[in-house]
């Protein structure tokens, strides 16, 4: 295996298991409420502050990964997230929960960016978008082994033994370790700035807001990112449970919906991937973002178990095919003495914002329908539309060793 299937391989394992952990809490958030009778909002802050948490770390490993090489960082923040996870099980009370679960989110935030970045530093510039779908889909493995997990975990040992699966990252985090070596570009970068003797810049993220159209492109990246979180979140952490009550669904049914959903959104990854290198980001984004407006407001009249299959599938395609692309899209503005930092900063921060979604889409599902959810997602699909069409990569904004765009825009 050459080194870019290891990149590849390596990253689309950590999404696979940080997927499958934050799917846990959706299957397990029934039981999780009736267990220590707390109320909706108060559940959906277990998924906000998991994001909360992915911020800090993709912020404080993005740095690490920066300074002293993606590799080891990204073993570090995998050993974290696994502990998190394991410990989740433990919790007592519901304050617990979210401490675990935070911690579980440091570890989480970190592993995405690095991953992304290693991705970003091995494969060519017109086979960045496929690759980053390749790494992407890796969450969507995930919801599924999460959806079969939970249906033959929960209704025989209950939600506590969900979530000391955790454990299986460790032997990923040694494994990796082992068979991984440092990104060669990064390395690179670490010979021209030794050679240069530049000291080690302490302002990095600083650089993202280095110049007015710098710091205008990273808050539109945000955006976009917060609102693939929020849409994400909003489909995939509440309406398992709703399914289970407003249509009697079992869990192993409502799992059912989950893997077709889930089914749908790994088309719409690699879909999107090919896509992105073939047309450009903006076209790709254009399409696939106005499509999930659409999907969204029609799902809410979906109706039969045909339908909501059919539909969720659907759903999943446009909505969450757009993850394929971020980890191209934003290592694209920065160059390799950031982009870990970039990368995590900017995506951890939508999953921080995006991640009180849940919360939101609660409250909605509660006093109002489902119907008002799908529009309130639908809106969210349209204002990120709106960002997007601002784009544009600018000249040398931030000074680089390798100031090639990863993708084009188009």
């Amino acid at each position: 295996m050459n080194y870019q299937k290891k990149t590849v391989v390596a990253s689309v394992a950590g999404l696979t298991l940080e997927g499958m952990d934050i799917m846990f809490i959706s299957f397990a958030m029934t039981m999780i409420i009736a267990d220590f009778g707390i109320d909706f909002a108060t559940g959906g802050m277990i998924s906000s502050i998991t994001n909360i948490g992915m911020l800090v770390g993709g912020v404080l490993f993005g740095i690490m990964a920066d300074k002293f090489g993606r590799v080891k960082v990204f073993t570090y923040s995998i050993l974290l997230f696994a502990l998190g996870t394991a410990l989740t099980g433990l919790a007592t009370n519901i304050e617990q929960i979210y401490i675990y679960r935070f911690i579980a989110g440091l570890g989480a935030g970190g592993e995405y960016g690095i991953g992304m970045a290693l991705v970003a530093e091995a494969w060519p510039k017109n086979k960045q978008g496929r690759a980053s779908s390749y790494v992407s889909v890796g969450a969507q493995y995930g919801v599924i082994l999460a959806a079969l997990l939970s249906a033959l975990i929960l209704p025989a040992f209950g939600w506590r033994a969900l979530f000391f699966v955790g454990i299986i990252p460790v032997i990923f985090a040694f494994i990796v370790r082992r068979n991984l070596d440092e990104s060669p570009e990064w390395l690179e970068s670490q010979k021209l700035k030794k050679a240069a003797k530049k000291k080690e810049n302490a302002g990095k993220l600083r650089l993202l807001v280095a110049s007015p159209r710098i710091a205008f492109t990273t808050i539109t990246l945000a955006v976009m990112a917060t609102v693939q979180i929020a849409g994400y979140n909003g489909l995939m952490i509440w309406l398992p449970s709703m399914l289970q009550q407003s249509q009697g669904l079992s869990v192993s049914s409502s799992a059912l919906w989950t893997i077709s959903t889930a089914v749908g959104m790994i088309a719409g990854m690699l879909v999107f991937g090919q896509i992105m290198d073939r047309l450009g980001a903006k076209k790709a984004y254009g399409l696939f973002l106005i499509a999930s407006a659409i999907a969204v407001f029609l799902y809410s009249y979906a109706t039969g178990s045909a339908g909501v299959l059919i539909g969720g599938a659907i759903v999943g395609f446009f909505s969450n095919g757009m993850f394929a692309g971020y980890g191209a899209l934003i290592s694209s503005f920065y160059p390799v003495e950031i982009r870990s930092t970039a990368t995590n900063t900017i995506f951890n921060f939508g999953r921080a914002v995006g991640g009180f979604s849940p919360i939101l889409v609660g409250y909605i599902l509660q006093h109002y329908d489902m119907t008002a959810a799908m529009i309130y997602l639908a809106i969210l699909f349209c204002v990120s539309f709106i960002f997007m069409l601002t784009l544009s990569h600018t000249k040398k904004e931030i000074p680089s060793t390798n100031s090639t765009p990863a993708v084009e825009l188009n």
